[in-house]
C-alpha cells in the first residue's frame, strides 16, 4: 500500500510505498512526475539509479576542476553508491522521480535519521528535465516523509557554485547554519520540519 507524500502548494499527492516500492497508482503532478521509492525492485530500477547518482558524481568532479574520464576514476565512496546503490543507501531513504513513461529522472536520498535529525544528499536531475519542478517535487516529497516520520530537522550541504539548487533551498525554508563539514566549499543549510 502506498503512503501518500505531500506537495507544496496544494496540488496533487504523489504516492511512495513505505516498504521500497513503487505503488502502481501513483498519482503524478501537474508536469507527468511521479515521486517514487524503486530502490531494490529489480536490477533494472537499480540501474536507473545508478545512472543518476554517476550522473551526479560525474558533474560534481567536473565542477570542482578534477574531472574523469568515467565512474572508475571516482572516489571509492562514490564508486561505492554508484556500482551498489542498495548496499550503500541500506538504511536510507532513496526517493525517484520518474516521468509518464516510467523513466527515472531524478532522485534524492534521505538518510536515516541519527535522533531526530535527517539529511538530504544526491539530488539531482537529469538536465533534460531541468525546470519542470522535478527538483522541487522530490524536496517536497523528502519533506512530507519527515514530518511523516517525525523528524524534526533535515540537513543538508550543497557546493557554494550551484545557487540554483541554494536558492530552491532557502525558498523551501533552508537557511544557512555554521558549517559541520571541512571542505570550504560546501554551504550548510538546515530547516525545521
Amino acid at each position: 500500500m502506498g503512503t501518500p507524500v505531500g506537495r507544496g502548494g496544494g496540488g496533487p499527492t504523489d504516492v511512495v510505498d513505505g516498504s521500497g516500492g513503487c505503488d502502481a497508482g501513483a498519482v503524478t503532478d501537474q508536469s507527468g512526475i511521479a515521486i517514487v521509492s524503486r530502490l531494490g525492485q529489480s536490477p533494472a530500477a537499480d540501474a536507473e539509479v545508478s545512472g543518476l547518482l554517476a550522473a551526479y558524481h560525474l558533474r560534481t568532479e567536473e565542477e570542482k576542476g578534477r574531472a574523469v574520464d568515467g565512474v572508475g576514476e571516482l572516489p571509492e565512496r562514490y564508486r561505492a553508491e554508484i556500482l551498489t546503490p542498495r548496499a550503500a543507501f541500506a538504511n536510507d531513504v532513496v526517493l525517484v522521480a520518474v516521468d509518464g513513461a516510467g523513466k527515472a529522472v531524478g532522485c534524492l536520498v534521505l538518510t536515516a535519521p541519527v535522533g531526530k535529525r535527517s539529511e538530504i544528499k544526491r539530488l539531482w536531475t537529469d538536465p533534460s528535465f531541468r525546470g519542470r519542478g522535478v527538483a522541487s517535487a522530490l524536496m517536497d516529497a523528502a519533506l512530507a516523509r519527515c514530518a511523516r516520520d517525525d523528524i524534526s530537522t533535515v540537513e543538508l550541504s550543497v557546493w557554494k557554485w550551484r545557487t540554483g539548487a541554494v536558492d530552491l533551498y532557502g525558498r523551501l525554508g533552508f537557511a544557512v547554519a555554521e558549517s559541520w563539514d571541512e571542505r570550504g566549499d560546501l554551504v550548510c543549510m538546515r530547516r525545521a520540519v
